[in-house]
């Protein structure tokens, strides 16, 4: 920069007058480029909003590409006191009379006693088995029983063994229950070595036992190793809590209707919300005069299309090509789906094999199609993907462009500098010379200066 004040010589504000030159030139450019930066800023916004909407619909799709989400069963229980229970769909509805007569638990053993579960023991080894499976702990002679303990919960090779220790007035025990309960899951334990160590072992006792539980199902008996029996019946999974033979639970399973509506529901509402972005980035407002972000781009135009395009189509189904409409789902003018949930509920209840053909065919039903053209468009490497790049490199260029131009700004103020330097530093020397001159002149012999 050159000077920083009023010329000397010419009175001008030099300062000022090469800002308003500069600001001139660059405040337009800099403008547009503000312009450009704003417009792909709320373009990358806007496909970010898109994006967010086509995932969730997505999300919506998985449970309808299953088969299974359209035959879910419920259940009721006449009490609850006793046990707990769900049902998969495989479930045959139906009614069932439980009684549970006892509770399936693991196995407790206990050791002999010792004064101090801190000191040393003796050198040896221990073999633990469960079920068959069987693993070793090495027992070294400064090894304590806490020591034991410790190593016995931690051995990688465990198959089922939890140790802990219990102090009680004559002294103190270590404690081995099996992680499973039932009487295949019986703890069986062997040391050798010290006589100290095979002593303490050798007087284990069974706090415990195993018990399987035992339920009667419309009075046929089931025995289960576990509190939670499966298979007993075909698709149900009973959690047992209490244990009383006189207490009778009824367990209902019935077709859950409601359920496959509520996820229809689900993925019609997503899907509305989703055009309805779609519809809002890409809006024109007559009476405003003013366009959405999206107005006129035809990516969010081409989205609108192709799911406009799957939700009218045709579909193979068990009994022939069968559409949305034919189970009550529609699209209104202005392309949202809307629901007839009477003709939607009868078509549950009369035709689910169809509506199950329908969402859930592998490859071409109406929820693997969903899926194959969101995951083009909001996909890894998508068409969104590739737009959102290239605005990113838009924004670079713009970036550069700015540095560019910040760059030829300061090159011209410096030569606006330069040249209001020099103006003013000939304006001095003329004055100069001026004011040389008149004093000459006041000098002269009989020279008078003319006043006005």
């Amino acid at each position: 920069m050159g000077l920083t004040a009023v010329g000397l010589g010419s009175g001008l504000d030099i300062n000022n007058i090469v800002k308003v030159l500069v600001d001139a030139e660059k405040v337009p450019k800099q403008a547009v480029l503000d312009s450009r930066e704003a417009t792909i800023q709320g373009q990358i916004s806007a496909f970010g909003s898109i994006k967010s909407s086509l995932t969730a619909f997505q999300d919506t799709l998985k449970a309808l590409s299953d088969a299974t989400t359209f035959a879910p069963r419920s259940v009721t229980l006449s009490q609850k006191d006793y046990l707990s229970a769900s049902a998969t769909s495989e479930a045959v509805a139906g009614s069932y009379n439980i009684q549970v007569e006892q509770l399936a638990e693991s196995q407790k053993l206990g050791t002999g006693v010792v004064a101090d579960p801190q000191a040393a023991i003796g050198a040896g080894s221990l073999d633990l088995t469960v079920n068959g499976n069987s693993f070793s702990v090495t027992v070294d002679a400064e090894d304590s029983l806490q020591d034991i303990m410790k190593k016995i919960n931690e051995d990688e090779n465990n198959v089922g063994v939890n140790a802990t220790i219990v102090t009680d007035d004559t002294g103190s025990r270590l404690i081995l229950s099996s992680e499973e309960s039932g009487t295949e899951n019986t703890i069986g334990v062997a040391a050798t070595g010290d006589a100290a160590l095979t002593g303490i072992f050798a007087s284990t006792t069974e706090l415990q036992p195993a018990k399987d539980a035992i339920i009667h199902i419309d009075g046929l008996r089931v025995t289960s190793s576990s509190n939670s029996v499966d298979g007993a019946i075909d698709g149900v999974t009973l959690d047992l809590t209490k244990a009383d033979l006189g207490e009778t639970t009824r367990v209902t399973i019935a077709n859950d209707d409601d359920k496959i509506i509520d996820n229809i529901e689900s993925f019609v509402d997503a899907y509305n919300e989703m055009m309805t972005t779609l519809a809002d980035l890409t809006a024109y407002n007559a009476e405003t005069e003013k366009s959405s972000t999206l107005q006129g781009d035809s990516l969010p135009r081409g989205i609108q299309n192709q799911m406009r395009g799957i939700v009218g189509s045709l579909f193979d189904t068990r009994d022939g090509q069968k559409s949305l409409s034919m189970f009550g789902i529609s699209t209104d003018r202005y392309g949202k789906m809307e629901i007839d949930k009477d003709k939607l509920k009868e078509a549950v209840g009369n035709d689910i094999g169809g509506l199950t053909d329908l969402f859930a065919t592998e490859g071409t039903g109406l929820a693997a199609r969903f899926d194959e053209a969101v995951d083009t468009y909001a996909g890894t490497g998508g068409l969104i993907d590739g737009r959102e790049d290239s605005m990113d490199r838009q924004l670079k260029r713009i970036e550069k462009d700015r540095d560019d131009l910040n760059a030829r700004m300061l090159a011209y103020e410096n030569r606006l500098y330069a040249q209001f330097n020099a103006m003013d530093m000939a304006v001095a020397s003329l004055n100069s010379q001026s004011a040389d001159l008149a004093s000459r002149f006041d000098a002269l012999p009989g020279f008078t200066r003319k006043t006005s």
